[in-house]
């Protein structure tokens, strides 16, 4: 069976093994590399092959057959059906819409499993790029929060959209 890989107009996520994942990290500039969770990296590290909310997507741009970014998940459903959802494009292939293409595929496949009710995301709020990402991805601004490793962010979140009974 081959690996998990969520298609889009442009790009295709690649679920990546732990190995993979890991030195995907590893070869992150250092600027992008300080932005990953040590948390979620010793999840990686814990995690057998095949798991979409513990193992990092390459973002791979089909025309070209490129690695260009990475995209993941925070971790499992919480208690509360909450996900968190994380994305990066490459600096040569950014302002192409890539990142809004990760971003609303992987929101769009969190909501396939019938835990989650909310998908969250977090940025800075000098971060101009990513904040018109979220926006374009159907997320709304909650307001600022202090996160442990990142200190103040901005928090955005996209509720699973409930169809409204059929009355007639």
């Amino acid at each position: 069976m081959g690996a998990l890989m969520i298609p889009t107009d442009h790009l295709d996520l690649v679920l990546q093994t732990p190995e993979e994942t890991l030195a995907f990290v590893e070869a992150m500039s250092p600027e992008d590399r300080a932005e990953v969770s040590p948390d979620w990296l010793a999840r990686v590290r814990a995690t057998p092959a095949g798991d979409p909310w513990a193992l990092g997507f390459s973002v791979v741009e089909r025309a070209s057959g490129a690695a260009i970014g990475g995209c993941a998940f925070k971790g499992p459903p919480d208690a509360d059906g909450m996900v968190e959802v994380a994305y990066g494009i490459d600096q040569g292939h950014r302002c192409r819409g890539y990142a809004t293409e990760a971003a609303a595929a992987l929101t769009e496949f969190a909501f396939t499993d019938g835990r989650v009710r909310i998908v969250r995301a977090h940025t800075k709020a000098d971060n101009e790029p990513s904040l018109r990402v979220l926006a374009k991805c159907g997320f709304e601004r909650i307001g600022e929060v202090i996160d442990p490793e990142d200190g103040p962010v901005l928090r955005w979140e996209r509720v699973r959209e409930i169809a409204a009974p059929d009355l007639a």
